[in-house]
């Protein structure tokens, strides 16, 4: 009795070992188990990241190698591009025309007032005043030629007071040179009485006049010059002027 019961349940347990052969059998068969799943999964991913990088990095460079500016949606300042609108917008010229037109000029009597005034002190000087009544910049260069009434003789510069830069007079600014009219000991000799004085002015070479004249008015009774009539070099302060 007990060797049958024995036998039953081997019997039993061969078969139920049987069984659970043919189930793992069949999981494995029908890619429903465990171990496909996991090989599914990762392969998926790997398998599409790649293309959507590949993609992503084709596009790029089409944009940026090609050379051309943003298309009209893109934002005017070109903040976004490193090339397009704003490089165009360094390279246009819009400065130039200002600085071209705002270079000094040769200062002359027809953008110029020029003003001549009788001196107490120094004596028997008189004081030139020339202010720019221009819209530029412009040089008074070297010294004033003066012409006291229908005088032919060109006065002499006093050669120690040439400054050490040309006189520049922004629009408004004002430069001087003053006029020794004759000699305080009466040594002057050919003296005679001016009623109308013309002031020209010097180019760069010194060597000309340029522009027009100016034509300041003398007192009604006239100015006393004699031949030791001298001007001194056109001056930036009004006190370097009458210090000669």
């Amino acid at each position: 009795m007990s060797s049958l019961r024995t036998s039953r349940t081997r019997l039993v347990a061969a078969t139920a070992t049987a069984v659970l052969a043919m189930l793992s059998l069949s999981a494995c068969n029908d890619g429903t188990g465990t171990q496909d799943e996991g090989s599914g999964s990762s392969t998926s991913p790997s398998s599409a990241a790649p293309s959507a990088t590949t993609a992503s990095n084709s596009a790029a460079p089409s944009g940026s190698s090609d050379g051309k500016a943003p298309s009209a949606g893109t934002d005017s300042s070109g903040a976004g591009s490193s090339g397009g609108a704003t490089t165009s917008a360094t390279r246009t010229p819009a400065t130039k025309a200002p600085a071209a037109s705002a270079k000094p000029v040769t200062c002359e009597g027809s953008t110029t007032k020029t003003v001549a005034a009788p001196l107490t002190r120094p004596v028997n000087h008189m004081l030139l005043t020339v202010t720019n009544t221009g819209s530029k910049s412009c040089y008074l260069y070297g010294y004033p030629v003066v012409r006291f009434g229908e005088a032919q003789a060109v006065p002499p510069v006093i050669e120690d007071s040439q400054p050490q830069a040309v006189v520049t007079l922004a629009p408004g600014e004002s430069g001087y040179a003053s006029v020794n009219l004759s000699a305080t000991d009466g040594s002057g000799a050919n003296g005679y009485t001016a009623k109308s004085l013309t002031v020209y002015f010097q180019g760069r070479s010194g060597n000309e006049s340029v522009g027009a004249g100016a034509h300041p008015p003398l007192p009604a009774k006239g100015i006393y010059v004699d031949d030791s009539l001298k001007v001194t070099y056109w001056q930036q302060s009004m006190d370097d002027a009458v210090s000669w």
